[in-house]
C-alpha cells in the first residue's frame, strides 16, 4: 500500500503562491463575492489553455472555483454551468434520444446531460477503435440540501410565515441553524401558448430563510444536539403581518394564490411571488411544479493568513467534480491517443445513487457502450467489443476525502491522516468500501510520478464507520479496474466546509496527468 506523502513545506515560494491564488487569469482582481455573470466564463470556470502535466500550475484553479461553487448552489446549476463552460471549449452536447452512430468523430468532444442534474463528458482519441479503453473519473456533483415538500405551504405561527422542508441526505443537522439560507433550484414552467413545459433555473439574490436556535437561557430545552427535524428545524421566511389577533382561533394557511387544485395553492403566496418574479412570469398558472432548495447563501471566499484555506459549502462533491471536468477540458484528445477520456458527474449519490440520474443507473456503462458501437464500424457490435472495452479502460472514483482535524488526531489513523494542500488521497477499506487494491494503487502512482503530483492515503479505524463512494457499483457493473481517490476536506457534511486553497488545481494536476498518461501507464500493467 502507498506510504502517505503528507509534509507540507510552505517554503516562501508556496506562501507567494497562495497570496496570489486570487488574482484572475488576464491578471487582473477577481471578486470572490461577485455576482454571476460579472467575470467571463475563463475566470468563473477555469483557465483556456492546454498545459502539459508537468507544468499546471495549481493557483490558477482557485479563483475559478470560487466563483463556481458561489454561482452554483443546486444541482440543477452546476451541471448547467458546467454544460456552458464544456460548450464554450467546444465540447457538443448528445441527446440520449438521438442515435450517436454517425455522429461521433476521432478527435471530437462531446458531453450529454441527464435529468438536468447529471453530466457525461468524453473526447474521442484520433486513433480510436471500437473495444479500445477508456481513461474515466466518476464523482458526485449533488450536495446535502434542505428541499421544499410537494405542499410546503405551512399554517402561520406566532406571526412566523414558515417553509415546510424536508433534508436531503444528511442535511438538517446542527450546523443549519442560524445560517443565511439561499432557495434555488428548477421550475417547470408551461408555456400558455403552444403548452410547451419549459424547465427554468432561478435563485434568488438574498436569503430567505433562517432556522433560529433557542437561547441557552431557556435551559435543558436549548440542547439542539438532538434536534427534532420535522418540528424543531422549520425555517422561517417571514412575518404575518395579517395575523389573527384572537389567539383562541386556530392556525390558518395563508391565501393561496391560484385555483383549488393547481399547483401554486400548495405552496406560500408570497414566495411564489418571488419565484414568479425572478422568472418574469405574470401569470402564476404557469408554474406547475418546482424543485426548489435550500442552502448557505454565503459565498465561498479564501481564509487563513496567507489565504491557505477556501471556506465554502456544497465542497462534498463540487471539489472533486470541477477538477475533473477542468482536467477533461485542458488535456485534449491528440491525433495519437488510441483511447476514450471521459468524466461522469452523477447525482443522487448521497442518498445511494439508485435513481436514473444516479451511478448506479445505466448512464456511464450505456454511454460508453453507445460510444462503442458508433465506431464499430462493419464489425457486428456486441458484447465482445464491449467487454474488450472495459477489460482495456481503468476508473478514478473521485469523492472527496478527510482531511486531518487537528483537535481530534485520536480519530484518525496514523500514517492515514491526509492533509490541506499536498494532493488526493487514496482512500483505503478493508470491508470492500472503496475499489482500491495493490494493483490500482500502484497505477495511480506511477500517473502522479510522470504528472509531478503527490499522493496522499487514508483509512478509517477499525473503531469508526467508512463512507461509501460511486466507486464499487460502477466498477461491479463493468468489471472495470478502479481505485478510489479524492481532495480532502475538513468538516465533511457540515453546511461548511474547509479544503486548501491549491487543492481544486491539485485535483486538475493529477486529474490531467491521468488523462495524458493513460495509456502508457496501462501499459506497464498488461
Amino acid at each position: 500500500m502507498l506510504a502517505a506523502r503528507q509534509q507540507l513545506d510552505l517554503t516562501a515560494e508556496s506562501v507567494d503562491l497562495l497570496r496570489t491564488v486570487s488574482v484572475g487569469y488576464d491578471g487582473v482582481m477577481s471578486d470572490v463575492g461577485a455576482e454571476e455573470g460579472s467575470t467571463s466564463m475563463s475566470e468563473q470556470h477555469g483557465p483556456a489553455e492546454r498545459q502539459p502535466s508537468s507544468t499546471v500550475d495549481p493557483s490558477t484553479y482557485t479563483q475559478p472555483f470560487l466563483s463556481f461553487i458561489s454561482a452554483n448552489p443546486t444541482v440543477f446549476h452546476a451541471v448547467s454551468r458546467v454544460s456552458e463552460r464544456l460548450q464554450s471549449r467546444g465540447f457538443t452536447k448528445l441527446s440520449e434520444r438521438e442515435t450517436w452512430n454517425g455522429r461521433l468523430e476521432r478527435g471530437g468532444k462531446y458531453f450529454l446531460e441527464r435529468n438536468g442534474s447529471s453530466l457525461i463528458a468524453f473526447t474521442v482519441g484520433g486513433n480510436y477503435s471500437s473495444g479500445n479503453g477508456a481513461s474515466v473519473i466518476a464523482t458526485h456533483i449533488d450536495a446535502l440540501a434542505t428541499r421544499l415538500k410537494p405542499v410546503s405551504a405551512l399554517a402561520s405561527k406566532a406571526g412566523y410565515v414558515q417553509l415546510g422542508v424536508a433534508p436531503y441526505a444528511g442535511a438538517l443537522n446542527g450546523t443549519w441553524f442560524d445560517r443565511d439560507l439561499g432557495i434555488g433550484g428548477r421550475v417547470l414552467v408551461k408555456d400558455g401558448k403552444t403548452g410547451r413545459i419549459q424547465k427554468k433555473l432561478v435563485k434568488l439574490d438574498w436569503p430567505i430563510a433562517r432556522i433560529p436556535t433557542l437561547a441557552p437561557h431557556f435551559g435543558i430545552s436549548a440542547n439542539l444536539s438532538n434536534a427534532n427535524k420535522e418540528t424543531e428545524m422549520v425555517p422561517i421566511i417571514g412575518l404575518d403581518a395579517a395575523e389573527r389577533t384572537d389567539k383562541s382561533q386556530p392556525c390558518e394557511l395563508p391565501d393561496a394564490i391560484g385555483a383549488a387544485g393547481t399547483f401554486c395553492a400548495t405552496q406560500p403566496p408570497r414566495l411564489v411571488k418571488a419565484i414568479a418574479g425572478e422568472l418574469n412570469i405574470q401569470d402564476y398558472s404557469q408554474i406547475i411544479n418546482w424543485e426548489l432548495e435550500l442552502f448557505d447563501a454565503q459565498p465561498a471566499q479564501l481564509g487563513g493568513l496567507d489565504k491557505e484555506f477556501i471556506f465554502a459549502g456544497r465542497l462534498d462533491d463540487k471539489l472533486c467534480s470541477f477538477s475533473a471536468i477542468e482536467a477533461l477540458i485542458a488535456s485534449s484528445p491528440e491525433a495519437s491517443d488510441s483511447s476514450l477520456k471521459v468524466v461522469g458527474c452523477f447525482d443522487d449519490e448521497e442518498i445511494g445513487s439508485l435513481l436514473r440520474q444516479g451511478a448506479h443507473s445505466n448512464l456511464l456503462p450505456g454511454t460508453l457502450s453507445r460510444i462503442c458501437e458508433a465506431f464499430a464500424k462493419d464489425e457486428k457490435y456486441g458484447s465482445n467489443q464491449i467487454g474488450q472495452m472495459y477489460a482495456n479502460s481503468f476508473l478514478i472514483s473521485a469523492d472527496v476525502s478527510h482531511a486531518v482535524n487537528p483537535n481530534f488526531l485520536s480519530s484518525y489513523l496514523e500514517n492515514h491522516s491526509p492533509r490541506l494542500n499536498v494532493g488526493v488521497a487514496i482512500q483505503a477499506d478493508s470491508d470492500g468500501h472503496t475499489t482500491t487494491d495493490s494493483v490500482s494503487t500502484a497505477f495511480l502512482q506511477s500517473v502522479a510520478d510522470r504528472c509531478d503530483a503527490k499522493l496522499q492515503v487514508f483509512q478509517i479505524r477499525n473503531d469508526s464507520r467508512s463512507g461509501g463512494t460511486v466507486g464499487p457499483m460502477l466498477s461491479s457493473a463493468m468489471g472495470m479496474r478502479a481505485v478510489d481517490a479524492g481532495l480532502p476536506q475538513l468538516s465533511m457534511h457540515s453546511i461548511r466546509a474547509t479544503c486548501g486553497s491549491l487543492d481544486p488545481g491539485l485535483g486538475v494536476q493529477l486529474f490531467k496527468g491521468f488523462f495524458d498518461h493513460f495509456e502508457e501507464v496501462d501499459a506497464q500493467f498488461r
